[in-house]
Parts: C-alpha cells; structure tokens; sequence
C-alpha cells in the first residue's frame, strides 16, 4: 500500500498540494507561536545603558499581589532611597557603586523638539533620556571631546550634537521646562545604545535614584557578591540579562507575552484542523470511485485505510520539515512587528529553542493524523458498490456523532454569547471572542447541511431565471455536491468570522473605554506636553487666563488597594487619575471632591462598598512606582459602570510616576483661551484628551488585529487551494458538459454562479458567527447593541473574498478546460 499511495501522488498534484500549503504555514505559524512563548517565560532583554556593571540593584520591578497569584510590571519607575548607594559601598567585596537616575532631557532645536535615536519619540510620553555624568560609566560612556559636565554645563551622545561643539550653548527641556546650557563635551558609548542620552551635572540632576550599579572588587565573584549584600525589602539585585528589566519598562512579567502566545498558537492551531480536515475530506471524498475499485479488487478496509493515511501523511511530513526550517523566520518576522509597534519592549531577545520546534510538530502530527483517520475511516468501510453510487451521486447526509457534535458547538456559540452580556467590560472580550471559533467549528461540522438549508427553492427558482442553462445546473449541482462545496465554504466563513469578529470587537471596545474615560472629564481645551510633562508654573498661569473658568491637571496611573485588600483588582489594576480643579462630572455619592488635595482618594462607590469603608476612612494605596500611600477617603464618585477610576491630587499622583509631572492640563472656556508659548506642548480640543487615552488602548489593539490579519492570510491561501481542489476534479464533468453541446462560457458562468453562491453563503455565516461575539461584547461594554467601527471594513472584506474567489475560478476553470473534452473525460484523474 505505500508503493500504491507513492504512485497515486502522480495523480492527486492539486489535492495534495493543497494539503501541503495548509500544514506548511501551520507548522510554521505554530512554531513561531511557541517561539513567543518561550520567549515570554524566559524575558532575556540584554541592557543597553547599563551594560557595564555585573549587578544593578533597583526596585523590584513587578508587582506580586499579597494574596493573589501572578505579577504584573509596574507601570512607572520604581527606585531606591539614595543612602543605599553608601551602605552598598562599604559592603566588603564592592569595588564601586555609581547610582543612576534617569529624567525627561529633550535637545531642543530651531524647530521644536527633536529627538534622535532607534525607537525614540519625542511625542506621546516621557523622553528619559537625562542621565548623571557619573552613570555614564555604567554603559560605558567614553568623551571624545570636550570635558565632564559642571554646574549649567551638558555632555551630549553623539548622536544629538546635531554639529554643535564643546563650548557652544544647547537648549534643553528638562522635566518641560526649556533651559539654556553650556555644551562641556561629546560622548561615545563602547556599544550601541538605542536611546541617547543628555549628561548633566549632579547639581544639575534629581536626588532621587533609580538603580545603583555594583562592580565587585578584584577577586570576588558576582554570585559570591550578591549573597553579602542586605537590600531592604522591594528592593532587587539582577544579573545577567534580567539587568535588562532595570532599565527597559514592561519586560519585568511574561503574562502579556504568554497570553499573545496562547491565544494565537490556539487560533492556528484549530483554523489549522479545520482547513487541513476540509482539504483532506475534499481529497478523499474525491477518490471514492478509486477506493471502491480497490475494495471490489480484493483490498481490505485497513488496507485502503493505510494507503490513504500513508500518502496524507507523506505529504505533511515533508511540508511539515519545511514549516519547522520557516518556523524561526516566520517567528522573527511576527516578533519584530510586535516590538516595532511596542507591543512587547524592542530590547527583548526573540529565544526560540527546539522545544517550540518538539511542540509544533507534535501537535501538527497529532491533527493531521486525527483528521486523516476520520476522512480515511468511513471512505475505508464502506462497500464498493455504494461507494460507486456515492462517486456519482454525493449523498448529503451526515452521521449522527457528527450532527451531535455539530449541535453542541451551535449551542456553545449561542451560550457564550448570552454568557457574555452579562460580563463586565473586562471579562467581556475574554469570554466573547471564542465564539467566533466555536460559531465557525459548528459550521464546518454540519456545512453540508447548512448549504441545503439555505439553498431554498426561491434562490434556485432566481438562478434558474436569471441565468438560463448555466444557472440551472449551478442550482443542481450545489444541492447535489453540498458535500464538496462544505470544503470551500469552510475557509471562507472562519476567515470572516475571525476578520469582522476580532477587528470590530476590538474597535467596539476601544470607543467604550474612550468614551467611558473623556465623557466623564470636562474640557474644552487639552494642553498635552510632547517631552515628558507639563512644567511647572504653566497651570497656574494658563488656568487665570482670560476666558477659563475651570481647570485641573491631569496624570495618569494604575495602582492596587491593599489596605483593606481588594481582591477584585490583582493582575489587572485600578486605573488611577490625579486631578486638581472641577473637571470631573461623575455623580458626587457623599463627601465632595473640593476636598481632593494632600493625602486624599475618591472611590467608586461599589468598591467602597466591597471594601466596606466609607467617606473618612483611611486607606492604603499601591502606587505604580511600588509606592504604598496611606490616604483619606473624602468622595465617593460615580464613573461609568465597569471603566471607574479611583482620584488622587495630582500632586500626589505626579510625584510617583516616572516623569513626575502632570501629562496634561484640561481647561474649560468660555472663548478661546490665551495660554502662551510653551516649548514641547500641544494645544487643542477634545481630540487630544481622546488621542493620548487611545494611543494606551492601541497594543491590545495591534495584538487584536495582528491575530486576524495572520488568520485571515491563512485561510486566504486555503480557500484558494480548496476552489482549485474542487474545480480540477471535476474535468470529466466538464468535458462531458461539452460533449453534449455545452460551450466553455457556459460552463464558466456556471463555475462563477456556483461558487459566488458559496461565497455568499461564507459571508453570511461568517458574519453571523461573529454577531454571537460583536453585539454580546458591544452590550457589556456600550449599553446597547451597537458595535463600533468603519463601515468599510466589512465592505472591504467582502472585496477581499470576491477577488479570492473570482480569479482563483476563472484560472482553474480554464485549466480544467484546456484539454480537448474526450481527453477530459478519458483522463486518469479528475
């Protein structure tokens, strides 16, 4: 049986090339999955900046929930306190501990604020590129000209020199404040940094300290070091490439990147069964003629069972040993595309070793086998003479293992999706994205079914009045061959569900929160600072500007309650937002927010609730810089169900984030407002508050549209293989069509009406598959049933499947007919 299943390849190119296409980009795509998993867990980021020195004792850069599992990175900076750097010093074994601290330093230029440097923006948040002289020895730094900075005085990297020379003065905004320097000097790291930095003197420079870098002393090993020294709690010595989560924001927990990996290798992995079993059904039911002629011949049902798995899996292993050699370019490429959009940090290390490899191919094998045995199974029972009637006459009819399968996934769809009306908005999206998968699942199950269901009498009556001859047959023929034409309806309806599914939940939830975050803040003007923060003495001279009559700075933040615990809020944190003027509208449920200054909080009332504290009560806060603040309860505020934030000062809020300045000042006006000349701010309207709240919501976004972009390629090329599968083998059909007076155009216009009905058909229940996800997820979040997002989308998605489907028919339709048609008929296959 394996010489007869090598020599039938012969005969079979199309089939098993599509075979071959489908497991090569699933192995690959699952190779790369587990690349990023392995990635996640191990979080090799090798430092830049801070290279030089074998340990870098810092604050721990994760937050570990007292009572709850899992971490989460802090979102600002986390220091030390400074008198570290001495007790570090006169630990035994320490040659040199040299403190750095990093700040906002943009070198401002003739046309604003210009920033230099691999993955550097000047817009959109804090540039820390402001060092200490004496940290340049951590990387290290090198001058090349001039002399280390004094008071009033600058060394700048080369790379922002910009032509200036030592002795020349350079403006510098630091901390949003423009500042006239003395240019001492030019420096040159010993290797590449990304980000660029301005030196100052120490009197130039914050006290505080944001890590400490430990050389040991000749003769004492870095192991044998860390055991001597004594760091206080939360505080940290890393080595290695952990060095990197001391100076690299977000590589401090591996939850994002595993969630990432999980959800995409699961997406592949079941889009993976479900065109490859399409393709292998199409394939087998194709050869039932053959099988029966094999079965009348004497071959027994294991016999022919063995020679239909032996050349499936021929075929995949060989795409599969090309899918694993893809696996790491098609890793690397993903990977690059997630750091250079900063989903994941750009100094993390890709690390993909042999056991994504080991998992994909075992998991590849496993579907491909479990696929194979069931397609194999029933061709290899059957009898040969029912076999040849069914080779000319499909039967449409399905087991009842199968009908029942069906059924559960169809009612697991439906139950997901009423599950998910009633879920909070962040549960919302977890729990109603599956039913994309579990909607198309149910569909490919009971596909034969769904096209007889469908095709009513009034669409067959339509196309045999509309297109004459050629519709008739059209009509005949997708009742007749429902079971094949399952196999292209398939692709066509996961890839919709996934598309319009993931891409307009993710848009509906998007507008949710940025609606349920600018409506409850009053302002008509944002002034929003391009290079780290607002400076101070703006807001005091903007908000006694002419025509303001209110206005608050803004920060924000994430953070834990811990004193009284709240257990609702552990990997994911409380959103914090630190005002100080009446521009929040929420519902005022007691106390009031004019009281909002010092050491104060206002809560949600239903985490008052929870908690069981009220106006008056004290409460310890988790801030993001791992800070823990005892606060007063003085309002209990309403914001929108399921986006609430909880208000801080923003004094008290600024000075624990890692620019330690206001990101925004919100201001309403009667008329337009005179607020000056700031260097490296914005002014505008409501647009700006929305941006920057946006511009956070854009990495679960870009992950959201990366999974359906790589699935929708997916099922793109399946498509294209199971149209031309289904079209070449039916030459003989053709070529007897011709025979009897049928001209090629009129076979062609059949072709074209056959499978734009299919397509349709994949449209429509794609689309439904993914409403049991788009309009549950919309009711969580906005209230109604209304979802969000360009209209566009979903007509450029039907665009996108008529040119998939179009030419893919026009060109194997002519191939099909190019042989004279006594030849079709008399051809060995097909």
């Amino acid at each position: 049986m394996i010489r007869l299943a090598l020599s039938s390849l012969r005969f079979r190119t199309a089939a098993f090339l599509a075979i071959f296409v489908a497991v090569l980009l699933g192995s690959s795509l699952m190779s790369a999955a587990g690349g990023l998993l392995e990635t996640g867990l191990r979080l090799n980021a090798a430092p830049q900046r801070l290279a030089d020195a074998p340990i870098i004792v810092t604050g721990r850069p994760a937050y570990h929930p007292p009572n709850g599992s899992g971490s989460v990175a802090y979102p600002e900076r986390h220091g030390v306190d400074p008198t570290l750097v001495t007790k570090l010093t006169a630990v035994e074994g320490v040659a040199q501990a040299i403190p750095d601290v990093s700040f906002p330093a943009v070198v401002a230029s003739s046309k604003g604020v210009a920033a230099s440097g691999k993955g550097v923006a000047a817009s959109g948040g804090a540039v820390l590129a402001g060092h200490a002289w004496a940290s340049a020895a951590l990387t290290p730094y090198k001058l090349i000209a001039g002399a280390a900075p004094a008071a009033g005085q600058v060394v700048l990297d080369s790379p922002l020199a910009g032509g200036a020379e030592p002795g020349g003065k350079v403006t510098i905004i630091v901390s949003g404040t423009a500042r006239e320097f003395v240019l001492a000097g030019l420096a040159s790291a010993e290797h590449e940094v990304d980000v660029p930095s301005v030196f100052f003197a120490a009197a130039d420079s914050p006290a505080r300290v944001d890590a400490i870098g430990v050389f040991p002393a000749a003769g004492t090993s870095v192991a044998e070091l860390i055991k001597r020294l004594e760091l206080p709690e939360g505080v940290v010595a890393l080595t290695g490439d952990d060095r990197g989560a001391a100076e690299f924001a977000g590589i401090a927990t591996s939850l994002p990147l595993i969630i990432l990996s999980g959800v995409f290798g699961g997406m592949v992995a079941v889009v993976m069964a479900l065109v490859v079993s399409a393709t292998i059904g199409l394939s087998v039911r194709q050869r039932r003629r053959e099988l029966a002629l094999l079965r009348a011949s004497g071959a027994t049902p294991g016999q022919v069972r063995k020679m239909v798995v032996a050349e499936t899996m021929l075929v995949a292993i060989v795409a599969l040993i090309g899918g694993l050699l893809l696996g790491r370019t098609m890793g690397q490429w993903i990977f690059g595309m997630l750091s250079g959009n900063g989903v994941v940090p750009s100094a993390l290390r890709f690390d993909q070793g042999p056991l994504p490899f080991a998992g994909a191919a075992v998991l590849t094998l496993v579907i491909l086998r479990l696929t194979v045995g069931f397609a194999a199974g029933r061709a290899a029972r059957i009898r040969p003479i029912q076999a040849l009637t069914e080779a000319a006459v499909p039967p449409v009819v399905i087991g009842r293992v199968r009908l029942i399968i069906g059924a559960v996934f169809a009612a697991a769809t439906v139950g997901v999706g009423m599950s998910t009306i009633f879920m909070s908005p962040t549960n919302a999206a977890a729990i109603g994205g599956p039913a994309v998968l579990t909607g198309s699942i149910a569909v490919a199950v009971l596909g034969p079914l769904v096209i007889r269901a469908m095709l009513t009498t009034r669409i067959t009556a339509f196309l045999e009045r509309r297109a004459g001859t050629s519709g008739v047959l059209a009509a005949i023929n997708l009742r007749v061959r429902a079971v094949q034409f399952a196999a292209i309806l398939v692709p066509i309806t996961l890839a919709t569900a996934i598309a319009l599914g993931n891409i307009y939940s993710q848009t509906t939830q998007q507008k949710a929160a940025v609606e349920a975050y600018t409506d409850n803040l009053v302002a008509n003007t944002v002034i929003t600072s391009e290079v780290g923060g607002i400076p101070a003495g703006m807001f005091d001279q903007v908000r006694s500007a002419p025509g303001v009559t209110a206005a608050s700075e803004l920060v924000r933040s994430k953070g834990w309650i811990e004193e009284p615990y709240d257990s609702t809020h552990t990997s994911d944190p409380w959103p914090l937002l630190g005002l100080n003027g009446p521009v929040y509208k929420g519902k005022v449920r007691a106390g009031s927010l004019d009281q909002l200054t010092g050491d104060t909080v206002a809560l949600p009332p239903g985490a008052a609730k929870h908690l069981k504290v009220g106006v008056g009560d004290q409460i310890g806060v988790r801030l993001g810089d791992d800070a823990l603040v005892k606060v007063k309860i003085v309002a209990l505020v309403d914001g929108t169900s399921g986006y609430e934030s909880i208000l801080l000062p923003s004094a008290l809020l600024a000075a624990h984030t890692t620019a330690g300045m206001p990101s925004q000042i919100l201001l309403k006006t009667s008329k337009p407002a005179e607020v000056g000349n700031w260097p490296g701010t914005t002014v505008g309207g409501r647009s700006l508050l929305s941006a920057e709240y946006d511009a956070g919501l854009g990495i679960d976004a870009w992950i959201a549209y990366l999974l359906a972009a790589i699935a929708i390629a997916y099922t793109a090329i399946a498509s294209i293989n199971t149209i031309a599968v289904a079209v070449l083998d039916r030459r003989r059909e053709f070529g007897l069509q011709r025979l009897t007076g049928s001209t090629r155009k009129q076979v062609s216009k059949m072709l074209y009406l056959e499978n734009l009905v299919i397509a349709a058909l994949g449209l429509l229940l794609g689309l439904a598959a993914a409403c049991f996800s788009i309009f549950p997820i919309a009711i969580a979040t906005r209230g109604w049933p209304l979802p969000s997002g360009p209209s566009w989308v979903l007509l450029g998605w039907i665009a996108i499947v008529l040119l998939l489907v179009l030419p893919t028919t026009g060109i194997t339709a002519r191939l099909a007919m190019r042989a004279k048609p006594m030849d079709a008929v008399n051809s060995p296959a097909g």
